[in-house]
């Protein structure tokens, strides 16, 4: 149908690399970006591993070619070097953007700037550093660098947030609201995010091993990633190419615990089930899901048991691949978008590295290695902590 929603570009930076070539190679290659810490100053340095971009904030500013006299944070810069990939990738001319739309998602916001100055405020100095705090900042400075000037919105819904931040692009779209979108996240390291999971006794010293029966929490990571959405008419009027279509979408609250999924995985099975519906596809019909599979005792256990509910005993191969990048938080829903619409793309699924054996109670074998398969639809996973979960669906 001309009025379906289609990707017409692509950005990301995590741990596994800049850009999409350098990150489908690491894919590929099963190399994890998960390692010890370089960057992060912090006296937990020597205890744990997670997905860190090896390059400092100093290297960043420059990588992304922003001013360095200016008050950056983390979090704005690899935002700005990820949505203006995806921007050229879409070959978004300077008066396109002015009435493109940006929704980008965060939940660490500017921590990693204003944790390392809010003493000093106190006393009357950096202010400039503080006001980067809010999660709006990073939309606010990658939509001034890049020149997008057509709408503006941050969305913070934790773990799920860059999910909804697509959902809400193809609603904008759809309405007539928007020509065309950028979506996506971006989240970096910071001590705040490391003290609390860690206080929450939810982080793997090693390498995180999802849906394993050995799994001891997740590993922490950052990175950005962005995607232009149009309606598949737009796209064909100005030749832009078309990498996949968003099929459906489904948002549920599980309503639970703070932290934790219910037991049967409520939250995620609705969410699943509403993607399906939206999309117009049976569970049969998804070829692979890239599920959200932290390597927490609680995740796993209970996305297995919602995948159970959803496709009894035929469930699709999936993987998680929060072991390349560590959990990206408000990046991970499109990083993983990325990765599903490059699984399309390739006809190849992504393996679920560190795995060994199954969880006893639903007893589920992700795919462990390279696999070249026919992929035809795609679902990602992303849920949040309050109960707030998120499926989408990609297709060719």
């Amino acid at each position: 149908m001309q009025d379906d929603i289609v990707v017409t570009g692509m950005g990301i930076v995590s741990s596994i690399g800049f850009g999409v070539d350098e990150t489908f190679r690491s894919l590929v290659d099963m190399r994890t970006g998960v390692t010890a810490l370089s960057i992060l100053d912090t006296i937990h340095k020597a205890e744990f591993v997670m997905g860190e971009v090896k390059l400092t904030h100093q290297e960043l500013m420059v990588k992304a070619g922003v001013d360095i006299g200016k008050p950056w944070t983390r979090t704005a810069l690899l935002g700005i070097i990820a949505a203006r990939e995806a921007i050229l990738h879409a070959a978004l001319s300077p008066e396109e953007l002015k009435t493109t739309g940006l929704i980008s998602a965060s939940t660490v916001g500017g921590m990693d700037r204003s944790e390392l100055y809010y003493k000093d405020f106190l006393k009357g100095a950096h202010k400039e550093n503080i006001d980067t705090h809010h999660a709006g900042d990073s939309t606010e400075k990658i939509a001034e660098t890049l020149g997008i000037k057509g709408f503006l919105s941050t969305v913070s819904t934790a773990c799920s947030s860059s999910l909804n931040s697509e959902m809400l692009g193809v609603k904008m779209l759809k309405s007539g609201m928007l020509d065309r979108v950028v979506v996506g996240g971006t989240d970096a390291l910071s001590r705040f995010t490391l003290n609390g999971f860690n206080t929450l006794m939810i982080l793997d010293r090693n390498h995180c091993r999802p849906f394993d029966t050995s799994r001891a929490g997740l590993n922490l990571g950052e990175g950005a990633a962005y995607l232009v959405l149009e309606t598949k008419a737009s796209a064909l009027k100005a030749n832009r190419p078309i990498y996949a279509r968003l099929e459906g979408y489904g948002n549920a609250n599980d309503a639970n615990h703070q932290t934790a999924t219910s037991d049967a995985g409520d939250g995620p099975f609705l969410s699943m089930q509403k993607a399906l519906k939206m999309a117009g596809l049976q569970p049969k019909d998804i070829d692979y899901i890239n599920v959200h599979g932290t390597g927490t005792e609680n995740n796993d256990l209970t996305e297995g048991r919602a995948l159970i509910s959803l496709f009894t005993d035929a469930i699709p191969s999936f993987s998680s691949t929060k072991a390349y990048t560590g959990h990206t938080l408000g990046a991970a829903g499109v990083i993983e978008s990325v990765f599903s619409i490059l699984a399309l793309q390739h006809q190849v699924i992504f393996p679920n590295i560190n795995f060994t054996t199954p969880i006893p109670e639903i007893n589920l074998v992700p795919v462990t290695g390279v696999q070249q398969m026919q992929v035809e639809h795609v679902m990602t996973n992303s849920f949040g902590f309050g109960g707030n979960d998120s499926s989408i669906v990609f297709g060719l």
